[in-house]
């Protein structure tokens, strides 16, 4: 028995070696099925990333708007948001006087 292993020693630990690495290569967190995860996880990531920068655009615009040049429009448009002032779907008219009663 004993000889048999020690002939065939070579065998038996580059057998070992073999299924350690190709365990190895498919799981655990270096592994190719960790890889998937992980690209899928960053690709997630860089989604949420491009919306957040987004946000942060469209947020330092009306910043912009409120700050620098005060935008008489924008403003009315808060207002008619934040406060209810009219409906969806309405229609305004303007109505001008040009002196007559």
């Amino acid at each position: 028995m004993f000889d048999k292993i020690k002939k065939n020693y070579f065998i038996l630990i580059i057998t070992f070696l073999f299924i350690y690495f190709f365990f190895n290569l498919l799981s655990g967190d270096r592994g190719l099925i960790s890889y998937f995860k992980k690209k899928e996880i960053y690709e997630e990531l860089k989604i949420k990333q491009a919306d957040l920068n987004f946000k942060i655009q469209d947020l330092e615009h009306k910043n912009s708007l409120l700050t620098e040049n005060i935008d008489l429009d924008f403003i009315e448009v808060l207002i008619r948001d934040k406060f209810l002032f009219g409906k969806d779907g309405e229609t305004t008219y303007i109505i001008k006087n040009n002196g007559q009663n």
